[in-house]
């Protein structure tokens, strides 16, 4: 797993936004897989940057997404469909035709979920995934003791995350929904490269477990330890617990492997 320290948010977006656009530029087509929140903002506005100054060419780049609510109508704004959406395709100049992701209002959700597990199979696979991660270790909304082989599926919101939310629908938690979509740990594993962002202080924990303790699905982001090419990307203050923290800075400024990412 690497491990790269930046100085803060914006650091870390322009960094993995160079990651997104050197893929782009060794393959056009390739299929990024997005989050939502606050977290990777700062990556969608860089790439953003890149492509309006003409630095990269996104117009045939693909976009998948890592999670849905379940029961939303159809353009809901607070649906994970019309975020990525704002955020991302429209942004980046591209149409709906170029974005997948499961199918929150389906009458038979399971097999929506069996059906975007094949959607992305399909496609080739992700190229890379961006993930964010919750204080207590998750990722996606795979909650502690998620199955690290899980495949995509409904989840039930913890009480936590109800609230957490709430602030994206007038702060009443009343109107946010109960279930959601999620990719599993399993098929989040399947991309060639996942790339995790974390920042502030209140991450700091989740990271130091997750990087430095043991795989465990009581940390669920901590299966990154097993996969072949991870990298997460964490701000000072979310590093702030890790043991091996001065070596990953010494990592980061000799930068021996991110630059052919």
């Amino acid at each position: 797993m690497e491990v790269v320290i930046v100085p803060d948010a914006k650091a870390g977006g322009e960094l993995i936004a160079e990651a997104m656009a050197a893929l782009l530029r060794r393959k056009p087509d390739a299929l990024l897989g997005v989050a939502t929140g606050s977290t990777p903002l700062p990556i969608y506005e860089a790439l953003t940057g890149k492509v309006q100054r003409g630095e990269v060419d996104a117009s045939k780049a693909r976009i998948c997404q890592l999670d849905e609510y379940v029961g939303l109508p159809a353009g809901h704004p607070e649906s994970y469909r019309a975020t990525v959406l704002r955020q991302v395709v429209e942004p980046l100049g591209l149409t709906e035709a170029s974005f997948m992701g499961p199918d929150g209002s389906a009458s038979d959700i399971p097999a929506a979920c069996e059906a975007y597990d094949r959607a992305l199979a399909e496609a080739g696979g992700v190229d890379l995934q961006l993930l964010g991660i919750g204080t207590d270790g998750h990722i996606g909304f795979n909650e502690p003791c998620s199955s690290l082989a899980s495949r995509t599926r409904i989840k039930t919101l913890t009480e936590q995350t109800l609230v957490d939310n709430a602030r994206f629908f007038d702060g009443d938690i009343e109107q946010v929904p109960h279930h959601v979509i999620t990719q599993g740990i399993g098929t989040i594993m399947e991309a060639r490269h996942l790339v995790l962002l974390a920042t502030g202080e209140g991450k700091a924990d989740a990271v130091a477990a997750t990087v430095e303790g043991p795989v465990a699905a009581i940390v669920p982001a901590s299966a990154l330890q097993l996969h072949r090419h991870a990298t997460v990307v964490v701000d000072e203050a979310a590093a702030s617990k890790l043991k091996l923290a001065d070596y990953f800075r010494h990592t980061y400024a000799n930068k021996p492997t991110w630059q052919g990412l």
